[in-house]
């Protein structure tokens, strides 16, 4: 990357609320956000976001995509890894002892075919990360320590999902709903993986997990929310249930003994971004 467009970029960042913008958008990549919900989670003013946005577009730092009627921000990966390696490669001068502790992590960069730890958050941990929790440690076959939590859990896991998972012949007797401080206090079980499975998560603002795990965010909405009759509502149950059975089943056929650690990140956002799967 030139110096011009490194320090144009630093200025950008120079801002808290446009940093926040940017912190953001990078917990829903590859996927792009649509400016209200982007003012929403931050608690910006429209008029005050679109600033914040037409500077880091303007920087290369953030793309804007058009579907239908609305707009999408996301990150340029490209150009995000650009600032990241001018920092680490040319301020930095590759200094191991500054590098280092960014490259390690608990297990080696191919991934083995034994013991992994995910986390699926969602905001209320009563259907959809506990549909994925059931879905990943049955269709995992002991490959996988499945695990969910909520930013705001409530304290009962919602009837249609339970009864969504019961007829699809999940054993629901040991779920429960967490709080995702259950899985960020000292001694923690360090995970391989955490996946946020809907939006209002993916906005949380939330510290590095230990153990620098992959992460993804295949965001669904919220079938707690539907309306209609009983028979509609378990419709909508069951619609966020298959299409989680669609993600995970891919997820768990990965060859991850043979995957890097950067193809593996590939894989866990092409699932997130697969549009069958959120139908």
């Amino acid at each position: 990357m030139e110096h011009d467009r490194a320090s144009l970029a630093f200025a950008i960042f120079g801002h808290p609320d446009r940093l926040a913008v940017f912190r953001l958008l990078m917990r829903f990549a590859p996927q792009g956000v649509r400016p209200t919900e982007i003012a929403q989670a931050l608690g910006l003013k429209q008029n005050t976001l679109s600033h914040h946005l037409a500077d880091l577009t303007g920087a290369g730092l953030v793309r804007v995509t058009r579907q239908g009627r609305s707009l999408f921000h996301a990150v340029d990966l490209d150009q995000a890894e650009r600032l990241i390696g001018y920092l680490a490669l040319d301020v930095g001068r590759a200094r191991p002892d500054l590098l280092a502790p960014l490259l390690t992590h608990r297990k080696a960069t191919a991934m083995h075919d034994t013991d992994f730890d995910v986390l699926f958050i969602c905001s209320g941990n009563s259907a959809r990360s506990i549909f994925a929790e059931a879905l990943l440690r049955d269709l995992g076959q002991g490959r996988f320590q499945a695990f969910s939590a909520g930013t705001r859990p409530g304290s009962a896991l919602n009837p249609f999902a339970l009864e969504v998972l019961r007829r699809n012949g999940h054993d629901t007797g040991a779920l429960r709903s967490k709080h995702i401080l259950e899985f960020q206090r000292p001694g923690a079980i360090v995970m391989d993986f955490v996946f946020t499975v809907c939006d209002t998560a993916a906005a949380e603002e939330c510290p590095p997990w230990p153990g620098q795990p992959i992460t993804g965010h295949w965001g669904l909405p919220d079938p707690v929310k539907a309306t209609g009759t009983d028979a509609e509502r378990a419709l909508v149950f069951a619609q966020t249930y298959a299409a989680l059975r669609r993600r995970i089943a891919a997820f768990v056929e990965l060859p991850f003994e043979s995957l890097s650690r950067m193809s593996l990140q590939s894989q866990v956002d092409s699932i997130g971004a697969d549009t069958d799967a959120k139908a």
